[in-house]
């Protein structure tokens, strides 16, 4: 077995992901280690049902497949060294010979605007030998960034296959279109779906990174369209650049104006890419994103969200001035490219602490997110997120959680309000608020924390067919 030291991604490994949203990786863990796990997942399954969110404490030895060097390094390069295991995970089981539909996961019902950038990533892990024929995930390479699904509902051309022996994952982008496939065979197939966070926006490179330039990969299995833009801007953002792409083409008005017309295209991969290329070209290109940012189609006001995210300094005071904007939809286009922006608009943080009481919980749950990613100052960020968690929405609640997990012992300050939010009637405020203290880490987030977990103390050995002993 591999040592205990990451096993960081290549810059080839990485360019892959960020192109096509997925890799397929393998632990090297023994057959007997699968054997066992095997043995557990029948019995529980078998017995008490599906183990959901207490998949890892009811069956201990899985831990070790998240501590693995693999699973470790893909993690750290993709989401920093900080990166955060959520509390939500499911053990999938499949023994039927129909296809699930493709989708992309929830957010556990919060309705946010999905990140091109790699905020969110899913290891989905294959405990048996799964051939084709067993019903491997499938996924569509090259999706993470659409919204629609720019593909039939049947269409598998082109689709990927996590496909191997035990041991085997997928590395995901959270928002990749994905389903199940038929299990041909009968036999169990399980796949073991756990979700994790970025915690820190990158200030660099955090995989093997020995090329500073992005290059195409070849041999790239893109069924949909191409984003060389998009690619190398998320790229430069792992690299820990904001608004690296920000004038680097030339502002020709009449480009300008082609483009601006085909962010109205009805195939989202034409629009996203014209929203890439006019963050690129200068003034007179934002003051297009900003005017659509407030067109009457919701859809186009979106997608020029992305640009606008992308678009660095240029941008802010516009996207400031679209928060007073009487449509919720265009104030949480606006709050999130200002929150992509980090520190770059720091200049918003007044205003958007203010929408912090703004009666839509859509705004308000936007926001909550965008200030923790802008983060300075980090005073008013965290007096702000402790307000959000005493919201009377449950999902601004969970993300104000999430949200302070970002400032470490910056957010001393919230730990008496995290206490109370362990109290939450909702689960995952309750896990968040149960983070959010660990990556405080001061000794009162400490005690919190310990007194908390050793409250709700686990005995894995413990069923409703042995309730005491061995």
């Amino acid at each position: 077995m591999a040592g205990n030291e990451p096993l960081l991604l290549t810059d080839e490994q990485m360019r892959k992901f960020i192109a096509e949203g997925f890799l397929i990786l393998k632990t090297d863990f023994p057959k007997q280690f699968h054997d066992r796990l095997m043995e557990q997942l029948d019995k529980v399954y078998k017995e008490e049902g599906n183990p959901g969110n207490n998949l890892l404490p009811r069956i201990r030895e899985l831990q070790k497949v998240f501590d693995h060097p693999v699973i470790t390094g893909a993690l750290t390069s993709v989401l920093g060294p900080r990166y955060m295991l959520h509390a939500h995970r499911h053990g999938h089981f499949n023994a039927i010979p129909t296809a699930g539909g493709w989708h992309k996961d929830s957010y556990w019902g919060y309705s946010r605007l999905r990140n091109h950038h790699p905020w969110w990533a899913m290891v989905m892990y294959f405990p048996q030998d799964t051939p084709v024929e067993l019903g491997p995930t499938g996924v569509m390479p090259g999706t993470q960034n659409y919204e629609t699904r720019t593909f039939e509902s049947d269409d598998t051309a082109g689709e990927a296959l996590a496909s191997g022996e035990a041991g085997t994952f997928a590395l995901i982008h959270y928002d990749l279109w994905h389903r199940s496939t038929p299990n041909l065979l009968g036999r169990p197939r399980y796949m073991l779906k756990f979700e994790f966070m970025r915690t820190t926006a990158p200030d660099g490179p955090s995989w093997d990174n020995r090329e500073n330039n992005w290059s195409t990969p070849d041999k790239l299995n893109l069924p949909i369209a191409r984003h060389e833009l998009m690619w190398e801007e998320t790229w430069s953002w792992l690299r820990g650049k904001v608004g690296a792409m920000a004038n680097t083409m030339p502002g020709d008005p009449q480009a300008i104006q082609a483009l601006a017309a085909q962010l109205e295209d009805g195939f989202e991969p034409t629009a996203l890419n014209a929203a890439y290329e006019l963050a690129c070209r200068g003034t007179g290109a934002v003051n297009r994103l900003l005017e659509a940012l407030r067109h009457e189609n919701i859809r186009v006001s979106r997608l020029a969200a992305y640009g606008l995210s992308v678009s660095g300094e240029e941008a802010v005071n516009g996207l400031i001035s679209a928060l007073d904007d009487t449509r919720t939809e265009t104030v949480c286009h606006a709050a999130f490219a200002l929150g992509e922006l980090r520190h770059a608009a720091a200049s918003a943080m007044p205003k958007l602490i203010a929408l912090l009481g703004h009666p839509s919980e859509l705004v308000r749950r936007t926001v909550t997110e965008a200030v923790s990613i802008i983060r300075e100052p980090a005073d008013e960020a965290v007096n702000g997120l402790i307000r959000a968690l005493q919201d009377s929405d449950v999902q601004v609640r969970f993300m104000a959680g999430l949200s302070l997990t970002r400032f470490g012992a910056a957010a001393a300050a919230a730990v008496p309000y995290l206490e109370k939010a362990l109290d939450d009637e909702n689960r995952y405020v309750r896990a968040h608020a149960a983070e959010a203290l660990r990556y405080i880490g001061t000794d009162r987030a400490k005690d919190a924390l310990i007194k908390e977990l050793f409250n709700l103390r686990w005995c894995s050995n413990t069923t409703p067919a042995n309730t005491f002993y061995p």
